[in-house]
């Protein structure tokens, strides 16, 4: 398998080609160099436009040695970065001999207009990805926009940069740009349409629909007849779309694995009732069926082989990736020492406290269990408050100078945490942690 390294060349490899065959073949010298560097800034737009879709396209072989964890943000950011690319574009051109009628006259060619649509257009799609929470934009409704506005960017940006200027008059180029268009068309028809269908002709069954906590619900997935149980890493999660009839909402979403894979027969999730969606997961009924695909992610202890002894902190639901690893442990007896700081609300909000009781027992792993309440009741005996830096160094001791720490909280808790943690000496090598959202 091609190590992580050079996935990365390769990606950098695809990123700078035009620019290579742009220089090898069709080089305007007569150019400024300001010109020149806006043109190159058009082709570079457009290569990372088409490796989005690689990004997005939840690979395996893209996705495992990273994690999508680590791939999405990724995608995010080099969104972002495209469009402040794609800004300096007009600007450099204009400032490098165009001339500034390009920015504001009207005019112009049709596909300089068809530019500027691309652009507006693509700033829209990267504020309502980064801040569709503020905005109030339900997820399936930003999945909607987002699944039509990348395709629209992406022509549009081709049919610019076909027509705009000298570079696609060379043989190689354009051969280049029709392959980058073809394969992410592929992709992206392969992603969104011919792998659902697929999934969803080998549909998983809901066996069980367990109630751990008031606000939190247990679903387990049995393979479709005839079939085994995919393999997975504890610590993964699956992407899982519901077929419930009666009404209820038929959307993709992520959820962690709660259960061992030493547990060949099923799996599980554990969910939290907290949005409109997971508000109906309590209605789910044994024998509904769900389209599941699956394993991702890297939030595994497996993959710290010489990592004996951890810390796992979670706060509320961050449990379950945790737990999972947990139970493989206790599943396959694994040699390891563990010290589980557990942070909730409240005594009833504590999800698999009986189990993690049960497991504190054994001797493989050795378990010790911190529960914290942030809203004790009048008879809590145990920790109260936040996890703070004083609580960390107190209740960890000399493990921040020996253990691997593995954190499942909302995000600006972990944020803070790993602020904390570096802040006591604990090296980045050491912090592995999970959001749970992508």
């Amino acid at each position: 398998m091609m190590p992580p390294f050079w996935r990365i060349i390769l990606y950098l490899t695809v990123l700078v080609a035009p620019l290579v065959l742009t220089a090898g073949f069709n080089l305007k010298t007569e150019d400024t160099l300001t010109y020149n560097i806006g043109r190159s800034l058009g082709l570079l737009a457009f290569t990372i436009l088409i490796m989005q879709v690689v990004l997005a396209a939840r690979l395996k072989w893209v996705e495992k040695p990273f994690g999508l964890n680590l791939t999405f943000p990724f995608h995010r950011s080099m969104g972002v970065f495209v469009a402040g690319i794609l800004i300096a574009h007009p600007l450099l051109l204009a400032a490098g001999g165009s001339g500034w009628p390009l920015l504001i006259g009207l005019d112009l060619p049709w596909y300089i207009w068809l530019a500027k649509a691309t652009l507006l257009l693509l700033l829209i799609n990267i504020a309502l990805s980064v801040y569709r929470g503020s905005l109030g934009v339900k997820f399936e409704t930003w999945r909607l926009l987002h699944d039509v506005l990348g395709p629209a960017i992406l022509a549009m940006a081709f049919l610019h940069s076909w027509y705009a200027g000298g570079d696609l008059t060379v043989g190689p180029m354009q051969g280049l740009w029709v392959v980058f268009l073809t394969g992410a068309v592929l992709l992206f028809g392969y992603h969104r349409f011919i792998r659902p269908w697929q999934l969803g002709r080998h549909p998983y069954r809901i066996t069980e629909v367990r109630q751990e906590t008031p606000q939190v619900w247990t679903l387990k997935f049995a393979p479709p007849p005839g079939e085994h149980r995919f393999d997975f890493l504890p610590g993964q999660f699956q992407f899982v779309t519901l077929k419930r009839n009666r009404g209820l909402p038929v959307e993709e979403h992520h959820f962690t694995i709660s259960s061992s894979p030493a547990e060949p027969a099923f799996h599980t999730s554990t969910i939290k009732a907290s949005g409109d969606f997971t508000a109906t997961i309590g209605q789910t009924r044994p024998g509904d069926l769900a389209i599941i695909q699956a394993p991702f992610g890297r939030f595994s202890y497996v993959l710290k082989p010489q990592a004996l002894d951890l810390v796992f902190i979670a706060a509320g639901i961050g449990i379950t990736p945790l737990m999972s690893n947990l139970r493989h442990m206790r599943d396959t007896q694994a040699d390891r020492r563990v010290l589980l700081l557990y942070s909730n609300k409240t005594e009833n909000d504590i999800v698999f406290r009986e189990e993690l009781a049960q497991i504190e027992t054994g001797t493989k792993p050795q378990l010790q269990v911190i529960h914290l309440l942030t809203q004790p009741g009048a008879g809590w005996e145990g920790e109260k408050g936040r996890l703070d830096r004083e609580k960390i160094q107190r209740l960890c001791g000399n493990r921040l100078t020996t253990s691997t720490f593995f954190l499942c909280c909302p995000p600006p808790m972990t944020m803070t945490l790993v602020q904390i943690l570096a802040g006591l000496g604990v090296p980045d090598s050491r912090i592995s942690f999970e959001h749970f959202s992508l």
